[in-house]
């Protein structure tokens, strides 16, 4: 699973390893392999030891090393979701963040996000563009299909974000398209 962050204005590239959810694993952060062991302590409270710690001065320091790797640090991660921007408290110094994963019902539908301005359509999963329903310059109503993609041998509508005119059609029929893929603009 490919996730991108926002950290204070940062955009970092998290890389996840598939059916991964507490314990040890390896990630990838812009590309640079990160060792870590993740434990959910409580919902929305994480215990993170980082078993190769970045060389990042900016991260916040070291709550205390794990006695089995001096270069290991412990962090406390407590998420903090506000109508305002989402946060998460990391050993008690707050690190707003935004996050865009492709596959989140959110992303989809392009929740928290105004209606001014252009809006994309973004692949929700990796699949074969089979149907354009629009084109660049037509009217479009919020909610009306504008692509129909075809993944795992289902045909899912993409709808419009909102009421408005499309801008940019970027997918052509028969195009394989990956998750996150941009399909078309409507402003």
């Amino acid at each position: 699973m490919t996730l991108w962050i926002d950290i204070g204005g940062r955009l970092r590239k998290v890389e996840l390893p598939a059916n991964h959810g507490s314990g040890e694993a390896t990630c990838l952060v812009d590309g640079r392999p990160l060792q870590a062991d993740a434990k959910m302590l409580a919902p929305g409270l994480l215990s993170l030891l980082l078993l190769d710690p970045p060389a990042d001065p900016t991260s916040p320091g070291p709550n205390s090393p794990n006695p089995k790797s001096p270069a290991a640090r412990q962090y406390r991660c407590i998420l903090d979701l506000s109508p305002e921007a989402d946060a998460v408290l990391v050993n008690g110094q707050r690190a707003p963040f935004a996050l865009d994963d492709p596959r989140s019902l959110r992303a989809r539908r392009g929740a928290g996000a105004g209606a001014d301005g252009p809006r994309p359509v973004k692949a929700p999963m990796p699949g074969r563009v089979v149907r354009l329903l629009v084109a660049a310059g037509d009217e479009v109503a919020a909610q009306q299909g504008l692509v129909v993609i075809e993944a795992m041998k289902m045909q899912n509508e993409l709808k419009s974000p909102k009421a408005g005119r499309v801008a940019r059609v970027a997918a052509q029929v028969g195009e394989t398209v990956q998750s996150g893929d941009i399909l078309a603009v409507v402003e």
